[in-house]
């Protein structure tokens, strides 16, 4: 039992260095990137959660509990979530999308772009990228919210910027205080 209850404490201490390991990495690698202290928190603690689903059940076992049942509880719990996740869909494969575009979206807010879609013209300027969505401001000043899983499926074109640097940023500050009021 000591020897159990010593390798669940291992578990547990490995999961809180890798938490704190993780945890600093994505805050260097939002900063090298530019993004929002916000979604940071939410990718930070998405990944705490699911790393600490799989401590716990490897402590389950080590102290004891029988692999079958740890197994049994494990499926039970992704098959409750599928079937609850089954009818909204989009907003699971939304979230998956924001975390890989955390990790691997080339563009940064006040970048111009422009995604390919054939029925609708969406280009403008970054303003906003969510765990759920790109807020993209167009020129006439009409904000386009664009879901992360349909902008991991498009092509999307990185424009020249035709406004200086010091109007885009006005123009990004003008609608940061029209969100506020």
């Amino acid at each position: 039992m000591t020897n159990q209850i010593l390798l669940a404490c291992i578990y547990l201490a490995v999961f809180l260095f890798l938490q704190r390991a993780l945890t600093q990495w994505v805050k260097k690698l939002s900063l090298m990137k530019q993004v929002s202290a916000a979604r940071t928190s939410l990718v930070t603690r998405f990944i705490s959660y699911v790393m600490f689903f799989i401590t716990l059940s490897l402590m389950a076992v080590s102290l004891g509990l029988g692999y079958q049942d740890v197994s049994l509880f494990v499926s039970s719990a992704f098959a409750v979530m599928g079937v609850a996740l089954v009818a909204q869909w989009s907003i699971l494969s939304n979230l998956t999308a924001g975390v890989l575009i955390f990790f691997v979206f080339p563009y940064r807010i006040g970048e111009r772009i422009r995604v390919v879609d054939k029925d609708e013209d969406i280009s403008g300027v970054i303003i906003e990228i969510a765990l759920f969505h790109v807020l993209i401001l167009r020129d006439n000043g009409d904000t386009i919210t664009y879901p992360n899983n349909l902008m991991l499926q498009k092509a999307v074109l990185k424009l020249a910027d035709q406004a200086p640097l010091a109007e885009r940023q006005a123009l990004l500050d003008g609608k940061k205080k029209l969100d506020l009021e």
